[in-house]
């Protein structure tokens, strides 16, 4: 059976082979777990290493002073590269390896450890290298020298660590304030959408059931039953679901309407395999509120029976929706008036939230229907 992992799920994972987003909304997603990003994926250990190497270079430069000769400059600045790269690639590597225990402490705590951490790794690196000279007979040890050196080492290490964590953390608070944002605008599409069409719908279903009640116990009882699925479903809160189950909340607004338009309305379903429908995803309502939205400026609008042709297919890791809907032949309806009905923005606005920017929803309407395709990108991982 195929795997199906949509965008959404996809961005929050941490392999980016398995992304349908670009890396970089792979490497976003990770970013915002925690305030600290996955230090050596940020860089490779080469890049580090030439940084390293050109900000011991400029150390080196600014001590000049204490230095006679070339040979001495040189010296200086391996050892300088050497004991920075100690310091840095492996507490790297640790901060990455740490981070999991880190996303359960608070920001304060976390920031402590690694300013901590990173000036004892600074400590014990400028210890080795300075042993090292003195053993190879390149400099004299001198306590008083090496304790200030080692001091003032060991500060700079910590401060410039704690200029790199505020960086970080500035950063992650922007982030979050733009997803808050980001979910709070999705929020408001999704209210939205059901602002429109609740009210009208509820009003509607009501008179059905009131009619019913009476002349036809057992159809009311259907009629509620469905009322109840579809209203549990909009309150859900959900934002992506599978493509069964927004079929299923499809048929079940459909055959509540049908109860209301009696034999206006005729719907046939063109949809893939089975297996193949497991494993499809689509944001919630999305398909309901756009065959609401048909249903309202042409069912209701005539007297005749109108067809909808729903045809789904997923190839080439892109999922399209055609939904094809015949205009009533004797019943005056003006196409640029339903031009205009026929907006899906907000849908559409969803679909990319979570799928993409090349998700959209087009509707054309001619002299004798509508043609609305849904169509946003799937990523099939068994192919």
């Amino acid at each position: 059976m195929k795997n199906w992992r949509s965008y959404w799920y996809k961005t929050s994972q941490e392999s980016k082979n398995s992304s349908i987003a670009n890396d970089e909304v792979a490497l976003l997603a990770t970013r915002l777990e925690f305030f600290i990003p996955k230090l050596m994926e940020i860089m490779r250990p080469l890049q580090w290493l030439t940084y390293i190497a050109f900000w011991s270079l400029f150390l080196t430069v600014i001590e000049r002073h204490g230095l006679s000769s070339w040979s001495d400059f040189i010296i200086k600045l391996v050892a300088r590269t050497i004991q920075n790269g100690l310091t840095v690639i492996p507490a790297l590597y640790l901060v990455d390896y740490l981070r999991p225990v880190f996303k359960n402490a608070s920001i304060p705590s976390v920031s402590v450890r690694i300013v901590m951490l990173m000036m004892f790794a600074a400590t014990v690196s400028m210890a080795l290298v300075v042993l090292v000279l003195i053993n190879m007979g390149l400099m004299e040890y001198d306590r008083q020298a090496f304790m200030t050196n080692l001091f003032f080492n060991t500060v700079l290490t910590g401060g410039f660590t704690i200029m790199f964590l505020l960086y970080f953390l500035r950063s992650y608070r922007e982030l979050n304030a733009l997803k808050l944002s980001f979910e709070y605008k999705l929020t408001a599409q999704n209210d939205l959408i059901k602002a429109r069409t609740a009210p009208h719908f509820f009003f509607n279903t009501i008179n059905t059931l009131v009619s019913l009640i009476e002349s036809n116990p057992s159809k009311a009882s259907a009629l509620l039953q469905n009322v109840s699925v579809l209203y549990r479903a909009s309150f859900s809160g959900e934002r992506e679901i599978s493509f069964e189950e927004e079929v299923a909340l499809c048929e079940h607004y459909l055959a509540i309407e049908s109860s209301r338009l009696a034999d206006k309305l005729e719907v046939h379903w063109d949809l893939p395999d089975e297996d193949i429908m497991y494993d499809m995803v689509i944001t919630a309502l999305t398909l309901q509120s756009v065959l609401e939205k048909m249903l309202l400026n042409v069912v209701e609008m005539t007297t005749e029976t109108i067809h909808f042709n729903i045809k789904v297919t997923w190839e080439q890791h892109r999922v399209a929706i055609q939904i094809d809907v015949e205009l009533p032949t004797k019943t005056l309806i003006i196409n640029h008036d339903l031009r205009q009905h026929m907006d899906f923005y907000i849908q559409a606005d969803r679909l990319r939230a979570y799928f993409g920017q090349s998700a959209d929803i087009q509707s054309t309407v001619t002299g004798n229907h509508i043609t609305t395709i849904i169509d946003y990108p799937l990523q099939d991982v068994s192919l």
